[in-house]
């Protein structure tokens, strides 16, 4: 096998262990993600599952960055041509929701999931947590500016609007995957346009 297939095929079996880390951490939660099951699921030894990462914390590690690229790609990547402001957080708020309703994770929102389970529990996974939802909130806080811009006020600060449609989306999670309310999501978008002041 020549370098470049050679590398080809190690960065394709860490993308195996890293997808499937997240599938069985959106069922069991972060820290009931077991090496030995993973392994033993994707036919592994154990070393060679973590081998390409350094360490479970590492691989715990990945797994929170590939949860946070499914969602960009399914709720952020697809506005790349909007232009921000009213518009562009509609779509936002849709494509949102349109990710609760139909999750790509079988445990429901991954990062609701993590938040809930990481909260209390010090240490560098959630840190590292930390930093991604807090620079999410960011983003969300700037889409929310764009779009107060477009009309006149007064306003709400869009640090508290932001707090508000996240909160929505996490009741809306729970509505979704632990009450199975057919209703939920129909309900969150509402919801969260009416907080984000984007009907006429």
């Amino acid at each position: 096998m020549s370098p470049r297939n050679s590398a080809a095929e190690a960065e394709r079996t860490r993308a195996r262990i890293v997808r499937a880390a997240v599938d069985d951490a959106s069922r069991l939660g972060l820290e009931g993600l077991t090496i030995g099951v993973l392994a033993q699921r994707l036919g592994m030894s154990k070393a060679g599952l973590v081998g390409p990462f350094g360490s479970r914390e590492a691989l715990l590690r990945a797994a929170l960055d590939e949860a946070g690229a499914v969602f960009r790609a399914a709720v952020i990547e697809p506005l790349a041509d909007v232009p921000a402001g009213r518009k562009r957080l509609a779509r936002l708020i849709s494509a949102w929701v349109r990710y609760l309703a139909d999750c790509p994770f079988p445990g429901g929102c991954f990062f609701t999931a993590a938040s809930t389970e990481l909260d209390g529990r010090p240490g560098a996974l959630r840190d590292h947590l930390r930093a991604t939802i807090t620079a999410s909130r960011h983003r969300l806080a700037d889409e929310i500016a764009a779009a107060q811009a477009e009309t006149p006020g007064p306003h709400r600060p869009p640090d508290e609007v932001a707090t508000t449609l996240i909160g929505l989306a996490m009741a809306a999670n729970q509505e979704i995957q632990l009450l199975a309310d057919p209703s939920a999501a129909a309900r969150a978008e509402a919801a969260m346009r009416h907080a984000a002041n984007l009907y006429p």
